[in-house]
């Protein structure tokens, strides 16, 4: 499938929507999942020590896409409303592979997308802001589309 994220285009057989230690996850990233998972045709599944939603058509992935942002645009408005703070977001990427299309775990080459927040308390003159943090219970994966079938690379989609 064809996705397009804040105007970079991807080709994806699919994308999986990650929460790992939910019981270390952040309020934040608890919200983003739920956000996520309550969308009509996604499959949720279920490990003991994360949960994994599919999303497998468009129409999901801009949904998803439409509910995250939403909620980090309330997330940074929530901010001006106490006080003297404010709230930016970034979408972060990461990918790793070898020559042969694989990554250090021996598991299909895929594009990571993680969430970075900085938060700025005080002077909003300064410019960047001075505490970021990486929110590392949530990511987004996006699986290669294998060219020879045109479908899922076959890669460990279930937990198990």
């Amino acid at each position: 499938m064809q996705i397009e994220f804040h105007g970079l285009q991807f080709q994806a057989s699919h994308i999986t929507c990650n929460l790992w230690t939910p019981w270390r996850a952040s309020a934040l990233e608890h919200r983003l999942f739920n956000e996520i998972k309550q969308i009509d045709g996604v499959t949720l599944e279920t490990g003991p020590d994360e949960l994994r939603v599919q999303l497998t058509s468009v129409a999901a992935w801009k949904q998803a896409q439409h509910n995250m942002t939403r909620l980090l645009k309330g997330w940074q408005e929530e901010a001006t409303t106490f006080g003297k703070e404010r709230r930016v977001y970034r979408w972060l990427f990461e990918g790793d592979t070898d020559e042969h299309g694989y990554d250090h775990a021996s598991d299909v080459a895929c594009l990571w997308i993680y969430l970075r927040a900085g938060i700025e308390r005080g002077d909003l003159d300064d410019g960047e802001p001075v505490e970021w943090i990486d929110f590392s219970g949530f990511g987004l994966r996006l699986w290669p589309v294998d060219e020879r079938t045109k479908s899922g690379t076959g890669g460990k989609v279930g937990l198990g």
